[in-house]
């Protein structure tokens, strides 16, 4: 089965207040499976424009990533955000079908 990945770009206009928010967002990830793949490290955008932060949270399938977005502890989450970050969320099933070179 497919995993299912959160994409994220976001740009953080409150860094303090947004503190919040992360620590919300860390029970909704726990109970839906979600594991950061990427956490707004280093980044180069050599096609189109990109925001501050880059984040992947991978689910264990595509229903959780689906439900945890979708869920009320998430929902407390995204409103302690309101104010203090941008966001450009989507959500993607994973591929696991044929690569390159099989």
């Amino acid at each position: 089965m497919a995993k299912g990945y959160w994409i994220a770009f976001g740009d953080v206009s409150d860094p303090e207040g947004y503190k919040a928010c992360v620590a919300a967002n860390a029970g909704a990830f726990r109970k839906y499976g979600g594991r950061f793949l990427t956490r707004g490290g280093r980044m180069e955008t050599p096609e189109g424009q990109a925001r501050a932060r880059s984040v992947v949270i991978e689910f264990p399938d595509h229903a959780a990533a689906l439900a945890c977005y979708h869920s009320p502890e998430y929902a407390a989450a995204k409103a302690l955000r309101e104010g203090r970050a941008i966001l450009d969320l989507s959500i993607v099933e994973g591929y696991d079908g044929p690569q390159p070179g099989d």
